[in-house]
């Protein structure tokens, strides 16, 4: 079964980047599709991003497409969230989720959380001056 644990969070000023990291243990990332979410105060569990273990296919929400980019290193057994342009309202818990969901491999319903079998704790992130 698939442990997963996030890194790379903290307090960074609107207009910076940060780069998330979601490590795994006890299983291969290999067949697995990765996605990752934010929950921001008072509001819902959001997903944001996906990549596919088939051939590597990336998803990104509008809201973050251009300024995130997700990415994976099959050799570390690490998917990362690459982060630019940072605004306020990116502020939010980040969480990395692994599923086989075939719906989700293929780049289908990848924002939704109920298709994600196992979660990371979560990373915090602040944008703010």
């Amino acid at each position: 079964q698939a442990r997963l644990v996030e890194s790379g969070g903290g307090l960074v000023q609107p207009g910076g980047s940060l780069r998330l990291s979601c490590a795994a243990s006890g299983s291969t990332l290999d067949d697995y599709a990765i996605g990752w979410f934010r929950q921001a105060p008072g509001k819902g569990r959001e997903g944001i991003a996906c990549i596919s273990p088939i051939d590597g296919s990336t998803y990104h929400v509008p809201s973050v497409k251009g300024r995130f980019t997700i990415a994976r290193d099959n050799a570390k057994n690490t998917v990362y969230l690459e982060m630019n342009s940072l605004k306020p309202e990116d502020t939010a818990v980040y969480y990395c989720a692994a599923t086989r969901n075939p719906l989700v491999i293929w780049g289908t319903g990848y924002e939704d959380r109920t298709k994600y079998e196992h979660w990371g704790q979560g990373t915090q992130v602040t944008v703010s001056s």
